[in-house]
């Protein structure tokens, strides 16, 4: 098989600026542009904006865009001498005092935190290299003892394990980006520090259905909620960089697992996320142990594996993404790769357009693989019940509405192409036909799968199936 199924995210940054080497990560297999909102400007962001649908047109590709919103950081102030050690066992105090730090203390401008503290807890700063205990607290102060020590230095994060801070996933600074972005015309929002179902609903109400949502799974609090989470959203990223620092290290790869389950059986994209091939932002190779992380994921039918820093501000962008396509490439080869995801048995839903999608998935086996999938659809909604099936072959999504075929390019095995607006199935037979063969998903006597809607013209009305051949 010749066609990446599982989609590629890539960052950019300044390692990535400049519309030729976007278009390198494209040629090298990039699916989906992150534009970090935690950096750049927004006259960055507009520009790569430009460039990413320049190259769409240019190359008859269509790309997602995704904008991902910094959320509250939480974070020290800083050091006179913009760093100090801690020694295991000594004492340390955090307050609301501006005034720079030293060894005995640092400003920690966050009344929210001295809001939630208890006696016992553990704070953690640095993405967890420095661990404290609690012993005393008051309302703009907090005593602790260093229980693991090291280096720190000015602006450094702090994390709360275990606590739901009283704090929305959407600070003002996030505001405004979301509204710049949605302008801008970005396919999806990636939410940052979601902790509770009210997050979401919040930024639904100002997202308006103007883009499609993304949580971003980074605190164990959202944990706790994420089958409501989940049914909320329009997807979810896995992102086991933060995650990993509030809960146990071990048992990230067993909440990466559970939630791709949970996204794959409501029908929810999933991107798995962070230090994926984290040794590449500094070398042309990926460790065996990347390697085998990123197959994994592939493995398990995530729709999407990401890099972040690698194309951001890597020396080796191109390469990464390479790699990445490499993977991808070679599980699909793989006959337990076919085994895992047939294995993956998902109840259809008592309607008509899920009983449809559950018949195409069984004509597939029965035809003995046929070339493709070729949905007609307006919204999307078909060739998301097709890709929820994971049949292992292309699906080609038909569509009159280039948003549409935008989004579904984070989507698993999903490759759109704009078509005229067609008003009967006979219509859409021949044009399935041609475009299959002109985009290599056919060749002649080969057999077509197509799933529409009749009457056409109605999202959400899947109730047709059909056998073309070429």
């Amino acid at each position: 098989m010749n066609h990446q199924l599982t989609k590629i995210v890539a960052t950019l940054g300044p390692s990535t600026a400049g519309k030729e080497k976007i278009r390198a990560l494209a040629d090298a297999g990039v699916n989906v542009f992150r534009l970090n909102f935690s950096h750049g400007t927004h006259e960055t962001h507009l520009q790569n904006y430009t460039y990413i649908r320049e190259i769409a047109k240019e190359t008859n590709r269509h790309f997602s865009v995704l904008a991902d919103m910094q959320g509250p950081k939480l974070r020290i102030g800083n050091f006179k001498d913009g760093k100090i050690i801690l020694k295991k066992n000594q004492s340390f105090r955090l307050d609301m005092n501006p005034e720079p730090g030293d060894e005995q203390r640092v400003c920690l401008p966050h009344p929210e935190i001295f809001a939630v503290l208890q006696n016992d807890m553990i704070l953690l700063l640095n993405d967890g290299q420095i661990q404290l205990r609690v012993n005393q607290f008051g309302t703009d102060y907090v005593d602790t003892t260093v229980l693991v020590g090291g280096p720190l230095s000015d602006h450094k994060g702090v994390n709360v394990p275990d606590v739901m801070l009283p704090i929305s996933a959407l600070t003002d600074k996030d505001k405004n980006d979301l509204a710049f972005a949605l302008d801008m015309g970005a396919d999806w929002i990636c939410l940052s520090f979601v902790q509770q179902p009210d997050d979401v609903r919040l930024a639904r109400s100002l997202i308006q259905g103007r883009a499609s949502i993304i949580v971003k799974i980074e605190k164990p609090a959202a944990l706790k909620h994420i089958d409501e989470i989940i049914e909320l959203t329009d997807g979810i990223m896995v992102a086991r960089g933060d995650l990993g620092v509030e809960c146990p290290l071990e048992s990230v790869p067993g909440i990466q697992r559970e939630i791709v389950e949970k996204c794959r059986l409501k029908g929810k994209p999933v991107i798995v996320a962070t230090q994926m091939l984290e040794s590449m932002i500094n070398a042309p190779v990926p460790t065996r142990a990347e390697v085998s992380d990123v197959a994994t994921a592939v493995f398990e039918g995530v729709d999407a594996v990401m890099l972040s820093a690698e194309t951001a501000a890597g020396q080796f962008p191109v390469e990464a993404v390479t790699m990445m396509h490499r993977i991808i490439m070679t599980v699909q080869q793989d006959g337990a790769y076919r085994h895992i995801l047939n294995s993956f048995s998902m109840p259809p839903d008592k309607t008509i357009a899920s009983g449809i999608t559950s018949a195409m998935k069984q004509l597939v086996k029965v035809l003995e693989r046929p070339s493709c999938i070729v949905t007609y659809s307006m919204s999307g909604a078909t060739t998301m019940r097709a890709a929820r099936e994971r049949v292992m072959i292309p699906i080609l999504n038909l569509t009159v509405n280039e948003r549409v075929a935008n989004k579904m390019a984070l989507i698993w095995g999903v490759h759109s192409v704009l078509t005229q607006n067609l008003h009967e199935l006979t219509e859409v037979t021949p044009v399935a036909v041609k475009m299959a063969r002109e985009l290599g998903f056919a060749v002649p006597n080969d057999e077509l799968i197509i799933t529409a809607g009749i009457p056409f013209a109605q999202q959400g009305n899947t109730n047709v199936l059909h056998v073309a051949t070429v």
